[in-house]
């Protein structure tokens, strides 16, 4: 059931301790042994990756944030005044910011984030830069069917924002799912703005998913701690460590919690057995071309508009419509 926050008029939908168990306990019956990387982000979580988007090594904040600047005045010209911008996993809003305020005349912003307390903080500052913006934040799980709350001035087409390459965090299948419901959010007339982190050197690949500073493997572990503390889990978070490895053959970093030891993990009344060295996969990061962009958007009825890359060719904003 929804429940409103009528001090900022927040829909609030996000998962249930039931729902978040039963997607633990089926992830660890799995083969092999996965996590739901959407559980990351409570409150701690969201702040540890706020950190990392800080880290030198982890480049796709900086050059996303620097390509949004330079390829600005053509995103807002290729969009047109009054859209309604929604935004699939706002996180803190940095990037948002520099979307509201070059785009003409948006006429409401609608951040869909699964973590409350940074939706509420991004809502607060970004309400405060933007007070001509209706504000119409939603507290959930953006995989799933969310009904997107209407502006109470008409716009004229909807802008869904995608960035930090998070479409990388699913498979291929999943991302052509996802494709599809944005397609249907859209509308005929829509606009999506996507951020993909394109293929590279894998040393620099790996260097940005295992900062020195050891903040991204602090943030994997805090999903155990999450699972504890809201689900009644026992994971030693001392028996597991973090691994992020490209594979080059699938185009992607692929994050794992390592066993320590031999272990037994208890959740939901039920008991999970690790041998030392066994891992639980809790992310990708898939890596694209504009090809396999271009490729993938087609077989959700999507069609790439724009492609903006830049000046190194790390990290790539796709301007998609509905074919």
């Amino acid at each position: 059931m929804s429940r409103a926050d009528e001090r900022v008029g927040l829909l609030d939908l996000q998962p249930t301790p039931a729902r978040i168990l039963a997607d633990v306990v089926q992830g660890l019956s799995a083969s092999p042994r996965q996590l739901p990387s959407k559980y990351f982000y409570d409150a701690r979580g969201s702040a540890l990756f706020e950190r990392i988007t800080r880290q030198p090594e982890y480049y796709l904040t900086a050059t996303e944030l620097a390509l949004l600047d330079a390829r600005m005045d053509d995103i807002a010209a290729a969009v047109g005044a009054g859209a309604h911008v929604v935004e699939y996993g706002s996180g803190s809003g940095r990037k948002t910011e520099r979307l509201l305020e070059g785009l003409d005349d948006a006429v409401a912003y609608t951040p869909v984030e699964i973590s409350l307390s940074a939706l509420q903080h991004s809502v607060a500052r970004l309400g405060a830069l933007f007070p001509a913006i209706e504000m119409l934040p939603v507290c959930a799980d953006f995989t799933g069917a969310v009904a997107l709350p209407a502006p109470s001035r008409p716009p004229s087409r909807t802008l869904l924002f995608f960035p930090g390459s998070t479409l990388g965090n699913f498979t291929a299948p999943q991302s052509v799912a996802l494709l599809r419901g944005m397609r249907a959010a859209l509308g005929a007339d829509g606009r999506a703005l996507i951020g993909l982190d394109l293929d590279k050197d894998p040393r620099r690949l790996e260097a940005a998913y295992n900062d020195a500073a050891g903040v991204t493997a602090e943030f994997t572990l805090n999903l155990l701690a999450r699972l504890n503390r809201e689900i009644g889990s026992d994971f030693d978070l001392d028996g597991y460590a973090h691994r992020a490895v490209y594979a080059r053959e699938r185009m992607r970093i692929e994050t794992s919690l390592v066993s320590l030891r031999a272990q037994t993990v208890r959740v939901g009344g039920r008991a999970f057995a690790f041998a030392p060295g066994e891992a639980m996969a809790v992310e990708i990061s898939q890596k694209y071309t504009r090809d396999s962009a271009a490729g993938l958007a087609a077989e959700a009825g999507l069609a790439l508009r724009a492609w903006w890359t830049d000046p190194r060719g790390d990290f790539a904003l796709a301007l998609l419509a509905p074919v």
